[in-house]
């Protein structure tokens, strides 16, 4: 049943890592790059819209420039990265050349996406390709990311993407048969079942630097968003045929039957919190059963630095984060209004932005959502 809604799938995000694309050498396997964008256009042919991120930039610059294996340091990982991602970006224009397909690139960061006019600036170009009939072909922009500003790994980004134009498919080629317990292939994870984690190994990627865990945050993520997510083998040469056939191929992440919002989303999964707001009891039922904005009166404590706009998380007594939601006041100005009644406000700031620390529209409560996860860093 699952697998059948997969055949009505409209809008599909394809994301490629490194190691798929990827010779044991460390060449690009163009048998498969062509696999995939063979695929790809018949989808498209099927009036479906497909967006692709691609790692491999590093693995090709290294190449490019001489090194005998993929580096370490920051400053070496983004000159790799320069030096390949032009070769890439060629590379997938030529795989799609006989299908007369444009491709277009995209270079994005985390701040990119964090932010939300550029967000939705990068949501409108995405959108003028795809109607214009070029595939955009993502990858984040590793010659000036840094930990600050970086997804860490291209299935985050994906993810993000995903939510960004709203697509109902997923696909998370990988160089294994999908989410595996022992020798035996997982067929299906349910957006309750929290098994799939026992199964993971604390490995990255061939080349790149991810690995399952990631994987099976962003599936959990997507989930989330009501997006459908497969992690299978890139490596099958009709892979996503199978998958969108609704063939029983690789591991199918259910989606969640009600999913959040675009911007729910992107505040729960893409923002990554610059503080922390402990909350009383009251404001903790107010804020989950009665879906209530919080007010100073509800806050008991104020950590970290953040500024008026800022992403925070919200915890109960214990510290168990509940809530992320932006903030209505920096958190100098929290402190100062922490326990006070809102028509206080003006009285010790001496300015009122609003009677909430954080609005019911922009608060989204984590325990409503499955499996929340920061981006890894790896």
């Amino acid at each position: 049943m699952e697998r059948e809604a997969l055949r009505q799938s409209q809008r599909c995000l394809i994301k490629v890592g490194t190691s798929v694309l990827t010779r044991e050498d460390g060449r690009i396997d163009q048998r498969v790059l062509e696999g995939i964008a063979a695929q790809c256009a018949d989808a498209i042919s099927a009036r479906r819209s497909i967006v692709i991120v691609s790692s491999g930039a590093i693995a090709l610059g290294v190449r490019q420039l001489g090194l005998q294996g993929r580096p370490k340091r920051m400053d070496a990982l983004q000159a790799c990265a320069a030096a390949g991602q032009g070769q890439l970006i060629r590379l997938w224009s030529e795989a799609f050349a006989p299908y007369e397909r444009i491709v277009a690139q995209m270079l994005l960061t985390h701040a990119d996406l964090a932010d939300r006019e550029r967000f939705l600036n990068a949501r409108r170009c995405m959108s003028e390709l795809q109607v214009r009939g070029a595939i955009p072909v993502i990858n984040e922009n590793d010659t000036v990311a840094i930990e600050e500003i970086a997804f860490g790994d291209n299935d985050s980004l994906a993810v993000q993407v995903a939510n960004m134009v709203n697509a109902d498919l997923m696909v998370l080629l990988s160089v294994t048969p999908g989410l595996m317990d022992g020798k035996r292939r997982v067929s299906l994870v349910r957006p309750d079942d929290l098994s799939a984690e026992r199964l993971i190994r604390p490995e990255k990627s061939r080349g790149g630097s991810g690995g399952m865990t990631t994987k099976l945050n962003a599936a959990r993520s997507a989930a989330a968003r009501g997006i459908a997510t497969v992690i299978a083998d890139g490596k099958n040469p009709d892979i996503l045929r199978h998958i969108i056939a609704g063939d029983d191929v690789g591991t199918l992440f259910v989606p969640a039957a009600e999913g959040m919002g675009s911007r729910a989303h992107w505040i729960a999964h893409t923002l990554r919190p610059k503080g922390t707001v402990v909350v009383d009891p009251g404001a903790v039922d107010a804020l989950i059963g009665r879906n209530r904005s919080l007010l100073p009166s509800g806050v008991v404590s104020v950590t970290g630095t953040f500024s008026q706009g800022d992403p925070i998380d919200l915890a109960d007594s214990s510290l168990k984060v509940f809530g992320r939601g932006l903030s209505t006041y920096s958190s100098t100005e929290l402190e100062a209004i922490r326990g006070k009644r809102s028509t206080e406000i003006l009285g010790i700031l001496h300015f009122h932005l609003g009677d909430e620390v954080v609005h019911k529209d922009d608060l989204v409560i984590l325990d409503q959502v499955a499996a929340i996860h920061a981006p890894d860093k790896t």
